[in-house]
């Protein structure tokens, strides 16, 4: 591995690692199954966390947290799809075949039916841990519980998590929770234990449709370009990435996403950003506040009357 997604890697202490590892969420094919949900909970031992009426059409679990590594998000809009004009009925079969070619399912598409009912859409994504380039947990962390893969990857190790609690407002993006029974901290591990042996994380292996590819960081990147690319063709021109471009505020995510919609309708911020950014200048900031003080303390020292 060489190039970008092999110096963060590198700089965690690895000569010569693996390729970076990630996965690439297609948002546009997702059907709200729940399958990796269900496989990351078996896989990983997690415990059922409760199943609540959340607001947010059919979904029954909350969101991401200690004991729910996978969550697949049901958004209802009354909006049309990409590109397509409101007022665009059933009967356009081309216009639906092809988006039902393309994963994105034409039935709960927004459109006025002869009645002058308005339909609804049903944006769906499977939401996970990013496992940040730059990733503020590990920098905040006091214990070395989370740590970077050789894979590219950011784990906890419960077994080391003291429940301080300092990754939980460092993650830019409310990943990281506690238990509330232990207080220790657990988030996704893409399945470490499964990457080291050669096999693909339990999500992934679970997802019908190939909405959770799981893959080379690289190549993922590549394949997803091609994706948004095909579906601008098609006329739905509200895909968008989300997480992919290195250059953003977290240096590029390990798990991208491609969206139908704003990234604040999926819940995820618009900018995400390092939360520790600041902390190299705060640290010189204080350590000249000290040698100040230091020295003036010494001048004054040096002027006592003996």
């Amino acid at each position: 591995m060489s190039g970008p997604q092999a110096d963060v890697v590198r700089a965690a202490g690895y000569t010569d690692p693996p390729p970076r590892v990630g996965f690439f969420t297609d948002s546009s094919v997702c059907i709200g199954c729940k399958a990796c949900e269900v496989a990351c909970k078996e896989w990983n031992a997690i415990p059922e966390d409760g199943l609540e009426l959340t607001g947010m059409s059919y979904d029954n679990t909350q969101g991401l947290g200690a004991s729910t590594w996978r969550h697949v998000a049901f958004i209802e809009q009354r909006k049309p799809l990409g590109g397509q004009e409101p007022g665009i009925g059933h009967e356009d079969v081309d216009v639906f075949t092809a988006a039902g070619n393309l994963g994105v399912s034409p039935s709960p598409v927004s459109s006025v039916a002869p009645d002058g009912r308005t339909e609804l859409r049903w944006l769906m994504s499977s939401d996970v841990c990013k496992h940040c380039t730059h990733a503020a947990c590990l920098d905040v962390c006091p214990t070395g519980s989370l740590f970077r893969t050789e894979f590219g990857t950011v784990v906890v190790q419960e077994d080391i998590c003291n429940g301080c609690g300092y990754c939980i407002p460092a993650c830019p993006y409310g990943v990281i929770d506690q238990r509330v029974d232990d207080g220790r901290a657990w988030k996704c591990t893409m399945c470490y234990d499964r990457l080291g042996v050669g096999m693909e994380p339990a999500c992934a292996k679970a997802c019908p449709t190939d909405s959770i590819q799981f893959g080379p960081l690289d190549q993922l990147r590549e394949r997803a370009a091609a994706r948004v690319t095909q579906l601008h063709a098609a006329g739905v021109t509200d895909a968008r990435l989300y997480g992919e471009d290195p250059r953003d505020g977290v240096g590029g995510d390990g798990a991208f996403f491609l969206l139908l919609d704003e990234p604040e309708v999926y819940g995820l911020p618009p900018d995400p950003v390092v939360t520790t950014r600041d902390l190299p200048a705060m640290w010189r900031h204080a350590g000249a506040a000290a040698a100040s003080l230091a020295a003036l303390a010494v001048v004054s020292f040096a002027r006592r009357p003996r």
